[in-house]
């Protein structure tokens, strides 16, 4: 190989691996711009508004299988959320998934949770992140049952196990 050539292809492959290294930048810029997007649009749901509820001063609504609760944003149904929700004492909520990650911080009670890491006993002040798609157990103390905080990245859904 003559030197021309050689400092030919030197260049070439140089350039393909600027190409390589700017595409794998601005790919990342996107996932960057994307993920911010998304928390601003979330954000802007509630823009302006201070939100401030009392979980001793609210109307839980019971829906029917042990469990009680009160909307604080969002819609649980369709979109990200937050609400107080109850678990009536000795409640199995049986071995399931969600689909959305989900937040808990416990208020009153405990709200227990397994999966096979082992079993955890979120009380109050204590934190739960659950990510979507995470099979475990969750239930309320046998005694106290539960109240906590729970907020999701998305619509609220509890897939039994198979």
């Amino acid at each position: 190989m003559r030197p021309a050539q050689l400092e030919s292809r030197c260049t070439k492959i140089w350039e393909e691996d600027n190409v390589k290294k700017s595409l794998l930048v601005i790919g990342v810029a996107v996932v960057v711009m994307m993920a911010w997007s998304i928390g601003r649009v979330q954000g802007e749901q509630s823009k302006g508004q201070v939100i401030f509820v009392s979980p001793d001063q609210v109307s839980f609504h019971d829906n029917g299988n042990g469990v009680s609760m009160v909307k604080i944003w969002g819609d649980p149904d369709k979109e990200a959320h937050a609400t107080y929700t109850k678990f009536k004492p000795g409640y199995d909520a049986g071995t399931h998934t969600h689909t959305n990650d989900v937040w808990i911080v416990g208020i009153k009670g405990a709200y227990l949770y397994k999966d096979e890491a082992g079993d955890k006993r979120v009380g109050p002040g204590d934190f739960l992140r659950v990510p979507g798609g995470k099979k475990h157990w969750s239930g309320g103390d046998k005694t106290e049952g539960a109240i906590f905080y729970e907020e999701s990245s998305g619509k609220f859904d509890l897939i039994p196990a198979k």
